[in-house]
């Protein structure tokens, strides 16, 4: 028997598809470069249905990509032909919220977007935050332990995890849906799985740690002369903003494509750099005039040379639409899009020495930065005409040497997938891809678990 006619008995006919019923979707994540689809689709609805799918394809030494929104730029859930997905789209929703934990028990299909609203409703703030809300999943989220504008205020997405359930190569259910925030017996099993990218086990369910929800927010939007005034903003806000919640930067040439394309105006002349400052207000007193006193000590000495504060949701969200730059997916073709995490001192020279360096090589490129700067996240938006895979791997080896160089990450927060893979001992020692290989070769001994993911 097959592995497809094996878990076609087992799961049945509408939890396995195959042929014309595998569509578009499959192919490849955010990236684009996924070129094949799988030969088969397992939609599993329960975690009983993951563990019996990789039963199966463990017992035929059959490869499995699992696959979550597909939001993903790393390649991370591409399929190569003769894989067999196993999509989470089914295995959603809100299990438990409790209260006095202040948690969120969720299955791992769940779009992100959903559990922020049903946290919401219930009186918390769920605190992974991500562009992508509207699509991607808390199981992939997990997996690649997403970062996000909020990361500043809350961590990352390991950071607001309590418990995992995980499920094994060989199909072994593995569940510590722990709810305490102090639990100190042993290895910390679900650290293993945040981050694998789905080599090490397919996450299932996840107990969340819930914030307690702002009654608002004030948004400010910074002009500044140079990236030392953007370092000592920072450093600023972090001291005297209390509820400081996140500090993103543009460079010029961002700032300025993404204004034209929301055709947005914001100030006078388009400055050397622009940040978004954001905090929380908890419903105490005086936080809108502690806010607008540090702005205007700010500006009073020369850290700014200009600030807006949001007058409306709707003024914020202006802001925001400019820092997250969609429009630049439309109107630049073949954009790649790199995302590396440096010291943040050292951010302005790397970016100074990476623009030099691709525009050199690429002289009619466009090539310019954002980041999230208060984690050490530097985003590089690269786009040159017809540019194809080639010309995405040279932008590559300039970029990822230039991290190494200043001891930086080539991922923040993408993930490694299969596109950055070749350059992960430019992050990584010899000594510790050695201990990932042991791991990897430990809890999936017959390598079916995202192949080519992460490791070589």
């Amino acid at each position: 028997m097959s592995v497809i006619e094996d878990l076609t008995r087992s799961l049945g006919e509408a939890v396995v598809l195959t042929g014309g019923r595998i569509t578009e979707r499959y192919r490849s994540d955010a990236s684009l470069t996924g070129r094949n689809l799988p030969s088969a689709v397992v939609r599993p609805a329960r975690t009983a249905e993951v563990a019996t799918a990789l039963g199966i394809c463990n017992a035929h030494h059959q490869s499995v990509v699992p696959q979550g929104g597909m939001t993903g730029l790393a390649g991370g859930a591409n399929p190569d032909t003769g894989d067999i997905v196993i999509s989470m789209e089914r295995l959603s929703g809100i299990e438990e919220i409790d209260p006095a934990a202040a948690t969120m028990t969720v299955l791992a299909g769940t779009p992100l977007e959903v559990a922020q609203r049903a946290a919401e409703d219930a009186g918390f703030l769920l605190p992974i935050d991500l562009g992508a809300r509207g699509s991607c999943q808390i199981g992939g989220n997990l997996a690649t332990n997403a970062g996000g504008i909020r990361v500043i205020r809350n961590g990352v997405a390991r950071d607001n995890v309590l418990g995992i359930e995980v499920v094994l190569a060989d199909g072994t259910v593995v569940s510590s849906l722990n709810k305490m925030i102090k639990n100190n017996t042993g290895y910390d099993l679900r650290q293993f799985f945040i981050g694998s990218e789905g080599t090490l086990g397919i996450i299932t369910r996840a107990v969340l740690r819930l914030r307690p929800l702002p009654a608002g927010r004030l948004t400010a939007l910074c002009a500044l002369d140079s990236y030392a005034d953007v370092v000592a903003l920072l450093k600023r806000a972090q001291r005297e903003l209390s509820g400081l919640s996140a500090f993103e930067a543009m460079w010029e040439s961002y700032f300025r494509f993404n204004c034209e394309a929301e055709g947005r105006q914001f100030f006078e002349t388009s400055p050397a750099f622009a940040a978004i400052i954001e905090q929380d207000i908890r419903g105490q007193n005086g936080e809108r005039e502690q806010f607008e006193t540090f702005l205007g000590q700010a500006l009073e000495d020369g850290t700014i040379g200009d600030a807006l504060i949001a007058q409306s949701e709707k003024e914020a969200q202006s802001f925001w639409r400019v820092r997250e730059g969609h429009a630049m997916d439309r109107l630049l073709p073949s954009l790649v899009n790199l995302d590396v995490s440096l010291p943040i001192g050292d951010i302005g020279r790397f970016a100074d020495e990476c623009s030099r360096a691709l525009s050199t090589r690429f002289p009619s490129a466009h090539v310019s930065f954002f980041g999230h700067v208060g984690d050490s996240n530097l985003h590089i938006a690269f786009s040159v005409p017809d540019a194809g895979d080639e010309t995405a791997h040279q932008v590559d080896a300039i970029v990822y040497p230039l991290v190494a160089a200043y001891h930086g990450s080539i991922s923040a927060e993408h993930g490694i997938g299969t596109l950055k893979r070749d350059f992960l001992d430019h992050s990584r020692s010899e000594a510790e891809l050695d201990v990932m290989r042991r791991i990897k070769n430990a809890l999936d001994p017959n390598g079916i678990l995202n192949p080519g993911k992460v490791l070589r």
